[in-house]
């Protein structure tokens, strides 16, 4: 399967970040909108000024949650990142994000406060 790279248009911007996420976890641009359109459960984000939402994965033996972070600028949204969560969060508090994505967030200028 090939990846398609999504582009910027006047409703999405997508960071290098996000699209880098999205080729490891094996997202699709349509499927992060999705997440954005109709999540399971909204958090207040990591970073300042940031939404989290997210979505159940399908598969019963082995759950997993698909969440996605992004920022509304105005009517558009710029979206930060997209990763999987193997497991089920706990609700309302602090979203589980991996070390590894905290860092690249750092790196990448994002700011962010995580307890």
């Amino acid at each position: 399967m090939r990846f398609i790279f999504p582009k910027n248009d006047s409703k999405y911007h997508w960071t290098q970040h996000c699209i880098r996420k999205m080729l490891f976890y094996g997202l699709t641009a349509d499927r992060v909108k999705r997440i954005i359109r109709s999540p399971k459960r909204v958090e207040s984000g990591v970073a300042e000024n940031t939404i989290a939402v997210m979505v159940s994965g399908s598969n019963k033996k082995k759950p997993s949650e698909v969440w996605t972070m992004y920022q509304q600028k105005g009517v558009r949204k710029v979206i930060i990142s997209a990763w999987r969560y193997p497991g089920v969060s706990p609700v309302g508090k602090q979203i589980p994000i991996p070390a590894d994505i905290l860092e690249e967030l750092k790196k990448d200028g994002v700011v962010v406060q995580y307890n």
